[in-house]
């Protein structure tokens, strides 16, 4: 299998994490959907990330699809099986994927799109939606342990921290990490873990 897209995307990063701890072999192509749009095109004609290329040729988008994939083939899965368990991570993980949302809306408004032609009002809105997620997701992290180690951490957790580095390393002056004490100690621990630092996003 080949996954293709840059680890600097949240999306890319968190699949391509569960792909380790899935211990699911596979290839990682650094394939950028704007600087060699190109030659991410020719594999994949929508240009989206992260693709996987799979063993037969098939093309799969979506990372939370990818990830659905990759369980089915490894035989097990990150989330949880247990009714309540299972329904506190997808809150966790919808919380997650919501701020990984949001930085990116916030990111290509800045890098993307004109000075003279940024809306404030709709910018103030996605600013207010992504200090809602983030309160959201610490006052969830205090509920849960530390991490532990790979074999205790679920896809919301991988999830969480993914996105919370990614929005540190694009947007520093809009998260503080004295607002979210929890979820940035989370985080700094689940970088720690080898495969978090085996797929750096930078």
């Amino acid at each position: 299998m080949q996954l293709v897209g840059m680890l600097d995307s949240p999306y890319v990063r968190r699949a391509a994490i569960s792909l380790r701890l899935l211990g699911l072999p596979f290839e990682h192509r650094s394939i950028s959907v704007f600087s060699t749009f190109e030659q991410f095109r020719e594999i994949n004609p929508v240009v989206k990330a992260p693709t996987l290329v799979c063993d037969d040729g098939t093309l799969l988008m979506d990372s939370t699809l990818i990830i659905d994939h990759a369980e089915t083939l490894a035989g097990r899965s990150l989330m949880p099986s247990g009714r309540p368990e299972r329904q506190q991570a997808l809150r966790v993980l919808g919380l997650a994927l919501a701020a990984c949302e949001k930085t990116v809306q916030i990111v290509y408004e800045r890098n993307l799109r004109p000075p003279e032609k940024q809306h404030a009002p709709w910018i103030d809105r996605v600013r207010g939606q992504l200090a809602a997620a983030y309160a959201g997701l610490e006052a969830e992290t205090r509920k849960v342990p530390a991490v532990a180690g790979e074999a205790t951490l679920g896809q919301s957790g991988l999830t969480s921290a993914v996105a919370w580095s990614f929005t540190q390393l694009m947007l520093p002056d809009l998260v503080a990490p004295a607002d979210y004490p929890c979820l940035a100690a989370f985080a700094a621990e689940a970088e720690r873990l080898p495969a978090f630092k085996a797929l750096p996003q930078v």
